[in-house]
């Protein structure tokens, strides 16, 4: 290991980083109180001026941003430059309410290629290599993100985008590619459809895999690896935050190291908000202390995670969090139980009886019905009605023990859950909540 982009902030010790840290925070403090009428409001209501904030102790004083926040100020109220400053927008897909707009300065834009050039490296990336680019650009943080921190980086990027996925292989294949970046679910859907074409994904250049933008289990992990013959890699971002490369695992896939020059992290009680320790899991929360247009106050991600301090065997000092095991607000409440999509996969990948599934949620009676559907292996879809009703109850026990209620598992025909270039929707809640 030892590969880094920027080594004097990848590998600061923890007084040089809390310094920088500090500093930007008051400073970030003050911009967001004289350019964001929304901001000097919020502080002045909670008796709060930039002056009483003068190091990362003083973080817990300052009030939380939501989500919310960004639909009460659409499109532009949350931005701390004039227009005119402005070298991109992005937003959100808008799946619920308006979409959420941020902004870039040209150098927020450079700071976020940074962030990515540095995963980049910190997975074994060569200057010489391809880097394959399959997330979907245009508004949408992933494909540009990527797209820049390779340049930034140095290697050769192939701005492949999603769709036509025949025609993705092909430029695998042909092009040389060493690197692909994508959603999980999208790889999963590249490496099934290598093997269904009878290609030998060990005839390919590939050797490694960035893949973020919705949740993944080791298990997933461990299927994608397989399929593809790489190593694969989480990087994760929030276009609220920056986009991808907000933090990013390295090659000793333990954790995703936070750019923590840019982003502070907090892990808080999302009921209560009171800030956790290190190793205890609950809401992530980010302050952004180096952003030039859109600089935020403690925003909560809403994404379930734990953070550690401690030395990472790569050499890196950077904080780290835990791979996401949920959301806070897609989070299913049945029958009293919390329950998360991941839990699901993590099951049906360690019994190896499909990988494909989703979750149909009714209400009927006024009792929540949990369906788990699965689709089957073609092995599995060859089985006598015996071995099929085995399986189903193998499932259903197996889940019954992990999340501590029952649900009625369903086998589905192979191919018969609808795959996604995108990211895959794998609830469906159909309860009048």
């Amino acid at each position: 290991m030892g590969n880094y982009f920027e080594p004097a902030i990848e590998c600061a010790d923890r007084e040089t980083m809390r310094t920088l840290q500090a500093e930007r925070l008051h400073d970030m403090v003050r911009r967001c109180y004289e350019n964001v009428p929304f901001y000097r409001s919020l502080l002045d209501q909670n008796g709060i001026r930039p002056d009483d904030i003068r190091s990362v102790d003083d973080l817990h004083k300052l009030p939380f941003t939501t989500k919310k926040d960004f639909r009460d100020n659409y499109p532009y109220g949350l931005f701390a430059v004039p227009r005119e400053e402005l070298a991109r927008v992005h937003a959100s897909s808008g799946t619920t309410g308006k979409q959420t707009v941020v902004g870039y300065t040209s150098k927020d834009l450079d700071d976020w290629a940074t962030d990515v050039a540095r995963m980049i490296a910190a997975i074994g990336g060569k200057k010489s290599d391809f880097i394959h680019v399959s997330y979907g650009y245009g508004l949408f943080t992933g494909g540009l993100g990527l797209h820049y921190g390779g340049e930034k980086f140095g290697a050769t990027v192939i701005p492949a985008a999603t769709g036509n996925t025949e025609r993705q292989i092909d430029i695998l294949r042909d092009f040389g590619s060493n690197i692909l970046a994508c959603t999980p679910s999208y790889a999963m859907y590249i490496g099934e459809s290598i093997r269904k074409m009878g290609i030998d994904p060990k005839t390919l250049p590939l050797r490694a895999g960035i893949f973020g933008g919705e949740p993944w289990t080791d298990g997933m992990r461990e299927k994608i690896e397989e399929l593809l013959d790489i190593k694969a890699y989480d990087i994760y971002g929030l276009s609220e935050i920056m986009g991808p490369g907000v933090s990013f695992e390295c090659e000793a896939k333990n954790g995703l190291h936070v750019n923590e020059d840019h982003y502070i992290p907090e892990i808080i009680d999302p009921e209560t908000g009171e800030v956790l320790p290190d190793g205890e899991q609950g809401e992530l929360v980010f302050t952004c202390i180096s952003k030039q247009a859109l600089p935020l106050i403690r925003y909560r991600t809403r994404d379930v995670a734990a953070i550690t301090h401690e030395k990472c065997s790569c050499g890196r000092t950077l904080v780290r969090m835990s791979k996401p095991c949920g959301r806070t607000d897609d989070m299913l409440i049945i029958r009293g139980v919390n329950v998360f999509p991941s839990q699901i996969e993590s099951v049906l990948l360690d019994l190896k009886l499909g990988s494909s599934y989703q979750l149909v949620v009714d209400r009927v009676n006024n009792l929540d019905r949990l369906e788990v559907q699965v689709e089957m292996t073609d092995d599995m879809f060859s089985d006598a009605v015996k071995g099929l009703e085995a399986a189903e109850a193998k499932i259903a026990a197996a889940l019954h023990h992990i999340l501590g209620l029952s649900a009625k598992v369903r086998l589905m025909e192979p191919n018969s859950i609808a795959r996604t270039e995108g990211k895959s929707k794998r609830v469906i809640d159909n309860r009048k909540l």
